[in-house]
């Protein structure tokens, strides 16, 4: 790895606002005991409140529960069946958060447990309602800490590794930086354990076919993510703007040595999370309706401000929260379109009125917003 590669990479992960870390079982549970490998868990932890003492808000992705479960309900070692392997994570989970809770919590830190399933993330309500949890959790100042949810998923609806879960997360929160901690270093070229030939790959601007090619199984025997996994998380993130990092994180503090130029390998994101979201906005969604909006509102649009309820003038179509809306100024020209955080029964309920008026019009306190301008692209 070049000194000006690995001065890239360590300079992508500190510019970043929102970095999301994914924790692999095998780094996180000592194979021989079945325990939590607490020294490196600290080091880890040291390094996560030095990002967050520099400004930076760490999203963490963590396996390890049912590893943790299976030794505490005494099942033998082996492929568990499904139910067991629930059972376990049912047992694990508690070992986990509170293992988390401690070494965070020792540097000044709030921790909030989120289990997640494959639906969470793939279901348009179920996401959004995860995304507003997670936004709503990093702008209290929590590090939210998730795994998936495999005490009810079925292995028909799973993930089955936190390579993928955590790009989908990354994508949700509009993560600039993923880093997979794991027991391999990188891509190569092939398999370095069957292939001396093998060569590592420390930049990949484009994930051909070739890279595809080039990943291999899973490496441990706790873990259920291979380099296959990892390339496929890379195409998750790498399309929603963030940048991803395979790092070797075996030795203490690996976040701290990606910092300081460790060889990993990166995967390049062109675009920046908002700017591949609001192209996601302006190109690739129908819109369900519309928003008819005052002069006042278009001004403050222009400036780069969200669409407040009191600019809108009148709602058409029928819409849910979520759904993409044109929002048309006087003479009905289109000007912006957006993702509506109302639908359009409470829209409508809404529009004219100031946002202190909200939540007696509804029963409930929702947003200030009716479209926030990190949902709103001007057309």
């Amino acid at each position: 790895m070049t000194g000006a590669v690995a001065a890239a990479g360590a300079s992508r992960l500190a510019a970043a606002r929102r970095v999301v870390v994914k924790v692999g079982s095998a780094l996180l549970v000592e194979r021989s005991t079945g325990h939590v490998h607490r020294a490196w868990l600290e080091s880890l932890a040291a390094d996560v409140a030095e990002l967050r003492a520099r400004g930076q808000e760490v999203v963490l992705v963590s396996s390890g529960a049912i590893a943790l479960g299976r030794r505490e309900l005494g099942l033998a070692p082996g492929k568990l069946r499904l139910e067991e392997s629930q059972a376990a994570a049912a047992v694990g989970q508690i070992r986990l958060a509170h293992a988390w809770k401690e070494v965070l919590g020792h540097h000044g830190g709030t921790v909030a447990q989120v289990l997640l399933t494959l639906g969470d993330t793939e279901e348009r309500r179920r996401y959004l309602n995860a995304r507003n949890t997670l936004t709503t959790l990093i702008r209290l100042g929590a590090v939210p800490v998730i795994n998936e949810n495999d005490t009810v998923a079925t292995a028909e609806i799973r993930y089955g590794d936190n390579d993928r879960l955590a790009a989908r997360v990354a994508q949700m929160v509009s993560a600039d930086c993923l880093v997979l901690l794991s027991d391999v270093d990188g891509l190569y070229t092939a398999d370095p354990t069957r292939s001396p030939d093998a060569r590592f790959i420390p930049e990949v601007s484009r994930i051909t076919p070739e890279i595809e090619a080039m990943a291999g199984g899973s490496a441990s025997d706790v873990g259920s993510g291979g380099m296959a996994t990892k390339v496929m998380a890379a195409k998750i993130a790498v399309s929603a703007g963030c940048s991803l990092c395979i790092a070797a994180g075996r030795e203490q503090h690996p976040l701290r040595r990606i910092a300081e130029g460790a060889r990993c390998t990166w995967f390049v994101a062109e675009a920046t999370p908002v700017t591949t979201r609001k192209q996601w906005i302006a190109g690739m969604l129908k819109p369900a309706g519309e928003l008819h909006v005052d002069q006042g509102a278009v001004h403050a649009l222009r400036e780069g401000r969200s669409l407040l309820p009191a600019g809108v003038l009148k709602v058409r179509g029928r819409f849910d929260r979520g759904d993409a809306v044109v929002v048309l100024a006087p003479g009905e020209v289109e000007v912006a379109r957006g993702l509506s955080a109302y639908s359009s029964a409470d829209a409508t309920r809404i529009c004219g009125r100031r946002s202190s008026e909200l939540e007696a019009l509804l029963g409930y306190r929702g947003r200030d917003e009716m479209i926030h301008r990190d949902d709103l692209v001007l057309v």
